[in-house]
Parts: C-alpha cells; sequence; structure tokens
C-alpha cells in the first residue's frame, strides 16, 4: 500500500516538472500573424513563433534569420524583426536583455510609424525597470527606466502603453527621490553639513514632488535651513508653507502652520487637488505582507509599495542645485550673450569672445583667433618703461653669460648717472674678458690632452722594446747569486 502511494507521488511529480517546465510550457506569443495563408514567408514566421512559445529562442532566431535574408521583400518583415526582439526578451539574462534593447531600438528606428513601436519602447522601460536596485545602491537602472519610459510619454503620447509607462516613471522617481532623501538625511544627521542637506532636499522636494516621504523631506529642508541662520528665514517658511499647501493631509501640518504663526508668516490654505490626490493615495495604499516583511532584507527590489499612483510625474531630469549659502557673486555661471564660456568668481568671466568680421585676417593676421577684437580694434604697442627720475644710479641686470656686475666697475658721469655710451662700453670689456678666459681655458685643456698623449705614446714604446742579452759567463768562472 505505501509503495503504492509512493509511486503514485513520484509519478504526479514527474508531471508536474515536465509540465512546468520551461521547455514544455507554451506562453502564447503577444504579436503573432492573424493573416491564414500558406506562403512560405508566412510558414518560417509561424514556425519561428512556435519555438518561441516553446522557449527554443535561438532555433527561432535562426528561423527568423533565414525569413529575413530570404525574402527582404515580405511583408512580414517588421513583425520578423519585433519577434528577434522579443525571443531575446523572453530568454532574459543580462546579455538578453541587452540583445532585445538593441533590437528594439532598431526596430523604432526603421518602423516608427508603426504600432508596435510604442510597445516596443515600453518593453524597454519594463526592462530597465525589471533590473532597478534597491534605493541605497547603485541607481543607473532607475534613471534607464526614467528616460526610457519618460520617452514613451513624449514619443508616443497616445499609445495605449502609455498610462502603464507613466506608472513606471512614478515608480522609478520614488526610488530615486528615496536615494536622494536618504543623501540628504545622511549629511543632515550624521556629517551635521546643513547646506548640504538643505540643497538635496530642495531639488528632490522640487524634481518629485509625488515622492511617498516628501513631506518629511520638507520637514528636514526647513530644519536646516533653520540651523544655518536667521538670513534663511524665507527658506524656512516656504518648506512650511508648502507642507501645508501640498500636503494637506501628513502628520506634520499642525507643526508647520504653529512654525508660520511663530514667524508672524502668512498660512496658505490647502490646494483642492493636492488633497483629492493625497486622500486617493492613502485610500489605495498597500501593506506588506507578512513574508514581503521577512523576505524584503534579502532581495534586491526596491520597496516601492508606497509608490503615487496618481498624479502627473514631472518630465524633466533631475539637475544639480547651487546651495543658497554660497553668495550670487561666487556662484558663476554662464556668461550672459556667450555660449559655453563659464563665469568665474565675481561674475566676471576671465575668457572673452568676439566675432571676426572680415574673414581675411584669418590668413594675414594669425593672432585673430586669439586676440578679441582683431577685427575692429588694433592691438595696441605695448608700453615703454618709464625713464628713471633723476638723480638714481641705474644698474645693469646680471646676464646668466657674464655673471654679476659689480658697483665699482660702474662708471659714472658728474651727475651720478650711467650713459648709454659708458653701459655699452662696460658691456663690450666683460664680452671681451670673458672671451679671453674662454680661450685660455681651452688653450690649457689641449696643453694637458696632448701632454697625456705624449706619455701614453712614450710608455707603448717602452712596452714593446725587446730586452738587452745577458753577458755569457767565462768557462771555469762561478756566478754569485
Amino acid at each position: 500500500m505505501l509503495r503504492n502511494v509512493v509511486r503514485a507521488a513520484a509519478m504526479a511529480a514527474v508531471i508536474c516538472v515536465l509540465v512546468f517546465s520551461p521547455g514544455c510550457r507554451k506562453k502564447k506569443y503577444e504579436n503573432p500573424i492573424t493573416k491564414d495563408t500558406q506562403q512560405p514567408d508566412k510558414v518560417l514566421f509561424d514556425r519561428a513563433v512556435d519555438d518561441i512559445e516553446h522557449a527554443r529562442y535561438e532555433q527561432a532566431r535562426l528561423t527568423l534569420q533565414t525569413l529575413m535574408n530570404t525574402y527582404d521583400t515580405s511583408e512580414f518583415l517588421a513583425k520578423s524583426k519585433l519577434a528577434v526582439a522579443d525571443s531575446w526578451f523572453r530568454e532574459g539574462g543580462s546579455h538578453g536583455l541587452a540583445q532585445a534593447e538593441a533590437e528594439y531600438k532598431d526596430f523604432i528606428l526603421f518602423y516608427p510609424q508603426l504600432e508596435e513601436a510604442a510597445e516596443a519602447q515600453e518593453k524597454v522601460c519594463k526592462m530597465q525597470y525589471q533590473q532597478m536596485d534597491k534605493a541605497d545602491r547603485d541607481a543607473l537602472h532607475a534613471r534607464r527606466a526614467e528616460d526610457e519610459c519618460r520617452q514613451l510619454l513624449a514619443q508616443f503620447p497616445n499609445s495605449k502603453f502609455a498610462p502603464e509607462a507613466q506608472q513606471y516613471l512614478r515608480t522609478a522617481q520614488e526610488v530615486l527621490a528615496d536615494s536622494e532623501y536618504r543623501v540628504g538625511s545622511f549629511y543632515f544627521k550624521s556629517k551635521g553639513s546643513f547646506p548640504a542637506a538643505a540643497n538635496r532636499l530642495n531639488a528632490l522636494t522640487d524634481q518629485f514632488p509625488l515622492y511617498s516621504r516628501a513631506d518629511d523631506a520638507l520637514m528636514l529642508e526647513a530644519d536646516s535651513y533653520r540651523r544655518m541662520g536667521d538670513r534663511f528665514e524665507d527658506q524656512v517658511a516656504a518648506a512650511y508653507s508648502r507642507i501645508v499647501r501640498d500636503y494637506p493631509l501628513s502628520p506634520h501640518v499642525a507643526d508647520a502652520t504653529a512654525q508660520l504663526k511663530a514667524m508672524n508668516r502668512p498660512v496658505p490654505e490647502a490646494d483642492p487637488v493636492a488633497y483629492a490626490r493625497e486622500k486617493y493615495e492613502l485610500e489605495n495604499r498597500r501593506k506588506r505582507s507578512l513574508l514581503g516583511k521577512v523576505t524584503m532584507p534579502f532581495t534586491s527590489t526596491p520597496d516601492v509599495l508606497n509608490a503615487a499612483r496618481s498624479g502627473s510625474p514631472r518630465m524633466e531630469t533631475l539637475k544639480p542645485y547651487t546651495p543658497v549659502s554660497i553668495p550670487a557673486s561666487a556662484k558663476g555661471g554662464e556668461t550672459p550673450g556667450v555660449t559655453g564660456v563659464t563665469a568665474v568668481a565675481g561674475g566676471v568671466s576671465d575668457v572673452s569672445v568676439s566675432t571676426v568680421n572680415d574673414s581675411k585676417l584669418i590668413d594675414t593676421a594669425p593672432d585673430a583667433r586669439q586676440n578679441p577684437g582683431a577685427a575692429q580694434t588694433p592691438a595696441a604697442e605695448p608700453a615703454k618703461p618709464a625713464a628713471p627720475p633723476a638723480g638714481t644710479v641705474v644698474k645693469p641686470v646680471a646676464d646668466p653669460g657674464r655673471g654679476p656686475v659689480p658697483d665699482a666697475a660702474l662708471p659714472q658721469n658728474h651727475t651720478g648717472k650711467m650713459s648709454p655710451a659708458d653701459m655699452a662700453k662696460l658691456l663690450k670689456k666683460q664680452d671681451d674678458l670673458m672671451k679671453k678666459k674662454q680661450a685660455q681655458r681651452a688653450k690649457e685643456q689641449k696643453k694637458a690632452q696632448d701632454e697625456l698623449a705624449r706619455k701614453n705614446k712614450n710608455k707603448k714604446k717602452d712596452s714593446a722594446a725587446p730586452a738587452a742579452p745577458q753577458p755569457a759567463a767565462a768557462e771555469g768562472s762561478t756566478i754569485k747569486q
């Protein structure tokens, strides 16, 4: 009995694996060709679609390439190119998604007038959306998702995919805003850098008004400006006023109202549109399940449960702000009337640009590219140095080739000044003296070289001469050592 139960359970497990495996599970293709015909290109396309539905992506791409190469005038050419991109998208993985994005971009470039072009752009937006990381990690895919979804809304505003892309855009901006809020909170709480915190939070609240914690960011921004001194009282009042006007259901409204009254500033009325939007968000806000709370620390998926589901997201890219604590004269900026020239401190640029009206000056006057206003005003001659006052002694500057000139060697006339003729004589005398010293030094070096060569020649001659023969000893004589 037990053996039969185990066998039945094993058979059920095998059947489940076969049914739910990628090779056996059939997922219907979104863009089939409904035309009932037996044309060869249509047969090839249907075969590729069947391969895509059964996860045989490589085989499907080979079939589609055969169709496009063989029937280059086929009416199914655009559908085939889109099917290639869809096969990469279904295959997934970093490589597959990158290939899918490139194919979708090519399809939009070649067939922008087709309805499927909006779908291709929506797939690109969705790919980047699915790869987003948490707010405390790299925000590359969140920025890419924001750009691609914004591109869909701008290029295909009347598409059926526009509402879905708009929600993707809100969610991507929620992740980006949460990242900026974390940075501003770190500057405020951990670093104590209130200008940096206020600058970050000001850019956040201006760029992402649909952020779920925008009221918290405004309160932190107001606190940062308040700690920076009394001269930022206007910024503090503006932050409190935005909480009361744009976020009327926020728990910070009572505190912001009390602060405005203490500062003797007017309390604005709540915006009815903002009130309706915030009420809708609170009524439709979802809560995370117990399983989601347990698995959230171990996943890379961002927390977007509180992302806005209504309202129009901003269509501009987040740009860095200049802190208001920096004086206006030191901020710099683009020079009025001149593109690409940045002003330095004080609002004055150290680069000037002008137009050369006469084109011949470029060839006849090479400095026309460098000197501003060369065509209008001729270059002024360099100013000559002023003559020294009477009664002063002019000393020549020391020349590296001649050496310093001693004060005793300066000839002076009866007025105490050196005349140009005396100066020329002195310099000529120094030149002659230097030349004599150089000639004497060269003569001594040549003499030393000749003496060394003569000694070397005598030494070689002595070593090459044969040794003198020893006299023969007489017979019977004894040579004493």
